[in-house]
């Protein structure tokens, strides 16, 4: 099975088990890290996410994916808030940061620059509006490796 698909699949089966629990499902990943695959389950709440939170997730989840056994693979199941300064992976997160400042990591030189800071502004399917504090700035999502929400620094466009 190949890994998009995988994902799709634990997608599937995993966001409607962390919603029951009452948690809003943010994202999953099936990584390799040092040899080792991680499945990682972010998970949030208004009210933020504590350790108990995660083992309430976590114990459920991890005995769900024991039965249905959809990973053909063995690896380390970790279940976390995706945190005050989290990855922006898809439009809906994109939508809820308007206006936050974030890190632009791309996968290319764009203006010269591999990272841009500044507002998110707005987005659209072809680009992301940011203004790094002194222009504003279309940057064409190809060109994006990752979004984040991150603290306002001095100078910080590299």
């Amino acid at each position: 099975m190949d890994n998009e698909v995988l994902i799709q699949a634990l997608n599937k089966l995993i966001e409607p088990k962390v919603t029951s629990l009452g948690y809003s499902f943010y994202h999953l990943e099936l990584i390799k890290e040092e040899g080792e695959d991680y499945l990682r389950i972010y998970i949030d709440s208004e009210n933020g996410i504590s350790l108990q939170d995660c083992e309430k997730v976590s114990r459920p989840i991890s005995a769900m994916l024991d039965e249905d056994d959809p990973i053909p693979f063995s690896y380390y199941l970790e279940v976390s808030s995706p945190g005050i300064y989290r990855t922006l992976f898809n439009d809906g997160h994109l939508s809820k940061s308007i206006g936050e400042y974030v890190l632009i990591q791309l996968n290319s030189l764009f203006n010269g620059k591999r990272e841009i800071e500044g507002d998110l502004i707005s987005f659209d399917k072809e680009q992301v509006l940011i203004n790094d504090g002194v222009i504003e700035l279309s940057i064409p999502k190809n060109k994006i490796e990752t979004i984040s929400i991150t603290d306002k620094k001095e100078g910080g466009n590299k």
